[in-house]
């Protein structure tokens, strides 16, 4: 008895160190909790992050051990990234967004329109008078394809009375970078300086790549294998993330 105890709490342990490597190095599975990145990411979302594809800092690691005092083997994010980062004001929160702006770059909103140094972004009417999520609410939305000039695209949508028109002009710091929602009017992003603001290279942790499965809860939970076909969205598994 005492041998077999022994020979499972080996097997259990050497399971949890090829499980930590693996989410360490390799892939991390994230879920979405918020309407932040709608239409793009939906709430319920499970999705596969890359960890090595900017290298690694302190966290990469569960509790962001102080292991590394920069990045090793960085390799620089592109500007469209769909980015899971450490929010700078815990270190600790995990918040998904889209990189808007390299270091450098000046941000700045002008009559609901996106500059990015000073040259308007390229954003495309897709449809009108969506809807749309916002935590408990439902926002009546425009839905807009938003080109950058490195040809990523991507869809956004901007609540119909518009509700962040203007603001001031963002400057990125060296080593810093500057994120947004594509929910544009429902999310807490670099645009909140207190609560998100710039974020520094380090805080990096990896590329969101794919959704592996999506359940949405409103409908129902899994526990419910009856309602599966309301709850699980099947058309959303092994979706590329853009």
């Amino acid at each position: 008895m005492k041998k077999f105890i022994t020979e499972n709490l080996t097997t259990i342990f050497y399971a949890l160190i090829i499980a930590v490597i693996i989410r360490s190095l390799f892939i991390q599975p994230f879920f979405i909790p918020s309407s932040s990145m709608e239409p793009n990411l939906l709430v319920g979302d499970r999705l596969f992050v890359t960890k090595f594809t900017y290298g690694y800092s302190k966290h990469s690691f569960p509790f962001s051990p102080p292991i590394f005092k920069d990045r090793i083997l960085f390799n620089k994010p592109n500007r469209g990234d769909v980015v899971v980062f450490k929010t700078p004001a815990d270190n600790r929160t995990d918040y998904i967004k889209r990189l808007i702006g390299l270091p450098g770059d000046t941000i700045q909103f002008i009559n609901g329109n996106l500059y990015i140094n000073q040259i308007q972004i390229f954003k495309d009417i897709k449809s009108r008078n969506d809807k749309t999520h916002c935590g408990n609410k439902i926002l009546d939305v425009n839905t807009f394809e938003e080109k950058f000039d490195n040809n990523v695209k991507f869809k956004t949508v901007y609540s119909n009375e518009y509700t962040f028109q203007n603001s001031d002009q963002f400057l990125v710091p060296e080593k810093h970078y500057f994120f947004l929602g594509d929910n544009r009017d429902c999310s807490k992003d670099s645009r909140f300086l207190t609560s998100v603001g710039y974020v520094h290279e380090n805080n990096l942790v990896g590329k969101a790549q794919l959704i592996f499965f999506s359940s949405d809860y409103r409908n129902g939970r899994l526990f419910q294998f009856w309602k599966w076909f309301e709850i699980i969205r099947f058309d959303r598994f092994f979706k590329i993330i853009k």
